[in-house]
């Protein structure tokens, strides 16, 4: 599924969060196709999706959940920081919605603040096709680094599970035209992020968690404001659904049950507490406070949405 060659003209503005002393802006590039949900959460049948009604109409239709791709663009300690990076354009790919995209995105993330040229850092929650389309752009032939004074930060665990992976073509693909020229920059940084602890700090009040089960070596993104915290999910959780359903899995899990115990993990740390939780492929209203349901303790909660102001762009 292409986009059309012809951008909008990008906002001026983009919208987003702010935490005190650190801004977080959702910098969109496709809404994923109705048929994501049901291949990637097969468990979420419209029965499940029914037991809690809060998730319609925003994060659901009648039948299926909704997914989107975006990145988040965050502004701490004086910089700029991109976190996980898409589908990305001119991709060939073997999923059809994915193949080929001719997006708007980083004019959206330049009208955001955050010109390719000006990021310093680019966090990847994991190294899987749709978080690593846009570290490099198609520039004379070539796949080269779309931000080139940056360093690209995967987590040690992460990088050396795929280094020892046999690839399949698809995959083998992604990561010639995403990953190696990155590496072969030596732009690519392999940070040791410890299996337990509070998480690695690589920028002021920006901490990598560990999040394995949807990887080996997955990440979620903690922001720790003046004012607030925050956790962007990666794909530890791929939808408000697994809020009331924590037990609702990808099929792309490498470890399920890792998955749903770090998933457990991470929302008994943000449960009744004015943390927000920013879902790498909620849709729109993208972020909120997580609260037990009822009261419950058996491990089931809900999305309180917190839908994201208009903020400048960063200074």
């Amino acid at each position: 599924m292409s986009t059309a060659s012809s951008h909008p003209a990008a906002p001026r503005t983009s919208t987003g969060w702010s935490l005190g002393d650190i801004t977080v802006h959702r910098v969109d590039e496709i809404e994923l196709p109705r048929q994501t949900g049901p291949w990637l959460l097969p468990a979420a049948t419209p029965e499940v999706l029914d037991q809690a009604p809060w998730l319609r109409p925003d994060f659901a239709d009648a039948e299926v959940p909704r997914l989107a791709s975006h990145a988040f663009a965050v502004q701490a300690g004086g910089l700029r920081i991109v976190v996980d990076t898409g589908i990305g354009n001119a991709k060939p790919r073997a999923n059809p919605a994915w193949n080929g995209l001719d997006t708007d995105f980083l004019e959206r993330l330049t009208a955001a603040g955050f010109p390719p040229e000006s990021v310093d850092l680019v966090i990847t929650t994991h190294l899987h096709t749709d978080h690593v389309g846009w570290n490099t752009r198609l520039v004379d032939g070539e796949w080269v680094p779309t931000f080139p004074n940056a360093r690209y930060l995967a987590s040690r665990t992460e990088w050396d599970h795929w280094a020892a992976t046999d690839l399949d073509e698809a995959r083998a693909q992604m990561f010639r035209d995403s990953v190696h020229p990155v590496r072969d920059a030596g732009l690519y940084a392999r940070v040791p992020v410890p299996a337990d602890g509070p998480g690695y700090e690589v920028a002021p009040g920006v901490l990598l968690v560990p999040a394995p089960g949807h990887t080996p070596g997955q990440v979620a993104v903690e922001l720790r404001g003046a004012d607030r915290r925050a956790l962007i999910t990666g794909d530890s959780i791929h939808h408000p659904v697994q809020l009331s359903h924590p037990h609702v899995h990808s099929c792309v899990d490498v470890d399920p049950a890792a998955a749903i115990r770090t998933r457990a993990r991470l929302l008994g740390g943000l449960a009744d507490t004015d943390a927000l939780l920013l879902g790498t492929h909620f849709p729109r209203p993208t972020a909120g406070t997580v609260r037990r349901e009822d009261g419950r303790e058996d491990g089931r909660y809900r999305l309180h949405a917190e839908p994201a102001g208009e903020l400048p762009a960063a200074v």
